[in-house]
Parts: structure tokens; C-alpha cells; sequence
């Protein structure tokens, strides 16, 4: 899924189905699917967005920043060579070149690709 606030564009989460707080708390299949999933998502993220590296990261718990701490997920940062932004150091305030919707529609059809017995609808 996207991420509503990103950190940079094609920023992604991705979360398993069962809802845990914690990775701890999930069996170790879960963990292991879920990290398969991190994998393509990357790969995805690669081939559209053409990123060169990647944050990957978990907030567990309100004061690590999960924003929704009953269901712990990946956050997963495309990034490229000089792509930092002043904005946030200097106003508190962040500057996306794309709107989150554009970014996700070009983001959807690798996806689908991946798994076709997805619908291909896009939340607005």
C-alpha cells in the first residue's frame, strides 16, 4: 500500500494479513512471506522508479512513530544519490515532486503483474 505521508516518492508499506503490534508476535512463516513481499516491492520499486538504494524500517509502538500500532508493517524508502531535501530541516515541512496518486498508478501495473487475480483498483 502507499504511504499517505511519504518520505519520498514510491514510498510503500507493506504489512501481513494477520494484525499484530509487533513482528515479534508473528510466527515465523508470517515473517518469512513477509519479508518475500519487501523483496517485491523493491524490485517493483526498482523497475519503475529506477531507485538505487532503499530505507527499509519498522516503528513498533507510539513513541518510535507507528502511526497505526495495532498493525506493524514495513516502510520501504526508494533513494537515489542526492536526494536530500532541505525543506524539512529548515520549515518543518517536506517537498514531494509527485502527487501520491500518479506515483502509485505507475507502481500498480508492475504490481498486478505480480499477482493478476488482483483487482486493479486504485483507492482515491
Amino acid at each position: 500500500m502507499m504511504n499517505k505521508f511519504p518520505y519520498n516518492n514510491g514510498h510503500v508499506l507493506v504489512a501481513p494479513y494477520k494484525h499484530a503490534s509487533d513482528i515479534c508476535k508473528l510466527r515465523s512463516e508470517e515473517i518469512g512471506l513477509l519479508m518475500e513481499e519487501v523483496c517485491r516491492a523493491m524490485g517493483v520499486i526498482r523497475n519503475v522508479m529506477h531507485a538505487e538504494g532503499f530505507n527499509i524500517g519498522i516503528n513498533i509502538g507510539a513513541v518510535a512513530g507507528a502511526g497505526f500500532e495495532e498493525h506493524v508493517h514495513y516502510h520501504i524508502v526508494p533513494r537515489w544519490n542526492g536526494d536530500t531535501n532541505i525543506m524539512p530541516v529548515l520549515a518543518d515541512v517536506k517537498i514531494i515532486p509527485e502527487h501520491l496518486l500518479s506515483t502509485c498508478r505507475k507502481l500498480r501495473d508492475e504490481f498486478y503483474d505480480l499477482y493478476p487475480e488482483s483487482t486493479n483498483e486504485v483507492k482515491e
